[in-house]
């Protein structure tokens, strides 16, 4: 510990921690949420999951809530997962496009597997930090390709 009682660079508190979600990730969800995660980050963890499974649906303040998260945990130098968002919260998030920033994954269930129901994980994107260009990452990054909205005059 140093003098101002936070640990050093890379101490994390606890190992893992989980948060559930239980209600819709709107505006009024994240204003409850919002100190729940402030106190559960303040500890330090090394890896925070944050299940939504039982998250019936996330708009942008939801979605600004969990990018504020991973970038926090980022920067201690700890991970976020994001544990069975529903089919219509992953499509969300790709529509969204912070489908690669968030690492996702998904329990197998009966449907997934057969004759394993949730036995395994499937993940569904990959980490990258929010802020740091993908090349720093490591991870290849398809060309962005533009499309005009407008017609173009020459003059």
């Amino acid at each position: 510990m140093n003098g101002n009682g936070r640990g050093a660079e890379g101490d994390h508190g606890t190992d893992h921690m989980e948060i559930t979600v239980t209600e819709p990730l709107d505006l009024t969800g994240v204003r409850k949420l919002g100190p729940v995660v402030d106190a559960v980050v303040a500890r330090r963890p090394a890896r925070l999951v944050i299940d939504m499974s039982a998250c019936a649906h996330v708009d942008a303040a939801g979605i600004g809530l969990l990018l504020d998260t991973h970038r926090r945990m980022w920067r201690l130098g700890g991970a976020l997962t994001l544990r069975d968002p529903s089919p219509r919260i992953r499509r969300l998030l790709q529509v969204a496009r912070v489908d690669q920033v968030f690492h996702v994954v998904v329990e197998s269930g009966p449907a997934d597997a057969p004759g394993t129901p949730g036995t395994g994980t499937l993940p569904v994107a990959s980490a990258a930090p929010v802020g740091v260009p993908p090349s720093a990452t490591g991870v290849p990054v398809p060309p962005v390709r533009a499309r005009a909205t407008a017609p173009v005059r020459a003059r």
